[in-house]
């Protein structure tokens, strides 16, 4: 079967172009690390008229590389500089306030900055607010050219540019575009040409959700939910990975869609051994099975596209086996359901294979898994805001008095399975300022941990606030329930006065 080309040339029509596909990072890349150092090997690779692009991800970053082979000239300043746009909602359009386009802060060769999209050619100023992601430029050789030349290294959050690999239905992809300039020698390249006022130009960039897990970690016919091999889940249906694993997660339930992955190795024998059909079940707390009955749609590469395919159960509740030797978007995908209309509890999932012929059992091919399934959100609240013994209203505007003088809070951040993952108190003021007022997350010594009801904020004493303002007061919760592909799930409220100081 054919893959995906990994080196395309420029000249290749737009319209008519293969996808660039980045490949994973087994590790997260370490921008400071020169480009030929390993971290980027294996990458995928996409040529053009100045040098070549380079692509890995992993679950939570897009590692880009321009390897600018055509610069030769080392300036250290800004005056060498890029333009890196992404499609934010992928409509092959410019979307004012949505879409983003990366640049460098003025002066400053090594910081990242993010503005929106305005319409064609036109965008904001860079936004304020803080980013993970991260650029990293470099002067050297490297695999594509023994002389010394320019090399922007980039570290994009996924969240900021609308990406995510737990899509249920569609593979995980993005539209961008960049602009290159030198100085010495002087040139401005712009990749597509126009790109940044017409986005039906931009180039499609195929994320990969193929992580190679450990094969001694996988399960013995499902090997894993998403990415979290299910040898990780414990009796109680709840997981936890070890901390330099790609989704770290501590004794996390489980939410959202979840797609059940196939023992690569096994699957292969099985398909081998004429092995095409099988059947799940589901057996709810204090319930008896009953056939898991889903409807999901997988991408697979035809050789020069992809394309969609659908699947779904037999009237007597089998799936037909995927081929494992297809390359599909998700590999030995096995089932695709959602769990959003499951009340929390522990769940028995059972996958058991049969041969075509008969529905003769298969030695060695069922496996049951426990999931501890939780959809709810966290419950929040602020309970109490007290100035002195006064409870103080939203909207109210209070004088402060001298210190000790202050605010006294009690919250609310609670999650009656014991599925909690972390509390947030704070308030934000003025221009873009905030503060910390308390914070507390999960540790394994917690157990289950379920948080806390009407907690005094602070234990002793009052909080006093940093200027005279308008505040707004914020908790937030996040819920210890992953989709097998990261954490997912917060609440959040917030209460709004004006706090003077005298």
């Amino acid at each position: 079967m054919a893959k995906v080309v990994k080196s395309l040339s420029i000249t290749t029509p737009i319209l008519f172009a293969l996808p660039f596909k980045s490949e994973w990072a087994q590790t997260p890349i370490d921008l400071h690390a020169p480009l030929n150092s390993g971290g980027w090997d294996d990458a995928g690779t996409l040529k053009f008229t100045r040098g070549v692009v380079l692509a890995k991800n992993d679950a939570k970053f897009l590692y880009l590389a321009l390897d600018l082979t055509s610069d030769l000239g080392n300036d250290t300043g800004t005056n060498d500089y890029f333009w890196l746009s992404f499609d934010k909602n992928r409509d092959r359009a410019i979307t004012a306030n949505q879409d983003v386009n990366y640049g460098l802060y003025p002066g400053q060769p090594n910081k990242l900055g993010r503005q929106l999209y305005l319409g064609p050619g036109t965008w904001t100023t860079l936004l304020p607010d803080p980013s993970l992601s991260e650029v990293r430029q470099e002067f050297g050789s490297s695999d594509n050219s023994s002389s010394p030349h320019r090399i922007w290294k980039f570290k994009i959050d996924l969240k900021e540019i609308n990406v995510s690999l737990a899509w249920p239905l569609s593979t995980p992809f993005t539209y961008f575009g960049f602009r290159v300039k030198s100085s010495s020698p002087a040139f401005t390249t712009d990749f597509p040409g126009g790109f940044y006022t017409d986005f039906t130009k931009l180039r499609q960039l195929v994320f990969s959700r193929k992580p190679v897990v450990p094969s001694a970690d996988l399960g013995p016919l499902v090997g894993s939910v998403g990415l979290i091999p299910t040898t990780k889940i414990n009796a109680s249906g709840r997981a936890t990975t070890d901390a330099g694993y790609f989704v770290f997660v501590q004794n996390a339930a489980f939410g959202g869609t979840l797609n059940l992955i196939g023992n690569r190795t096994k699957i292969q024998q099985l398909w081998d051994s004429d092995v095409k059909k099988y059947k799940v079940e589901i057996t709810p707390p204090g319930g008896s099975a009953q056939k898991l009955i889903s409807n999901w749609s997988n991408y697979r590469w035809n050789g020069s596209t992809y394309v969609l395919e659908s699947f779904a159960p037999s009237a007597l509740g089998f799936y037909e086996l995927a081929n494992p030797g297809n390359d599909y978007s998700i590999d030995d995908l096995l089932i695709q359901f959602p769990t959003s209309a499951l009340l929390p509890g522990l769940y028995q999932i059972k996958v058991t294979f049969y041969k075509r012929v008969l529905n003769i059992d298969v030695p060695n091919a069922t496996q049951t898994l426990g999931l501890y399934i939780d959809n709810h959100l966290p419950s929040i609240n602020i309970d109490s805001l007290k100035h002195g013994a006064n409870e103080v209203s939203a909207c109210a505007i209070e004088t402060i008095g001298a210190a000790p003088d202050g605010i006294k809070f009690k919250i609310t951040g609670h999650d009656p399975e014991g599925n909690l993952l972390q509390v947030s108190f704070s308030a934000t003021y003025g221009a873009g300022l905030s503060t910390g007022i308390y914070s507390e997350a999960y540790d394994p010594s917690k157990g289950n941990w379920a948080g806390f009801t009407a907690k005094s904020i602070p234990e002793a004493g009052n909080w006093r606030p940093p200027q005279s303002c308008a505040y707004s007061f914020i908790i937030t919760a996040w819920a210890r329930t992953t989709n097998g592909y990261g954490y997912i799930g917060h609440n959040s409220t917030h209460r709004n006065l004006t706090l003077l100081l005298s």
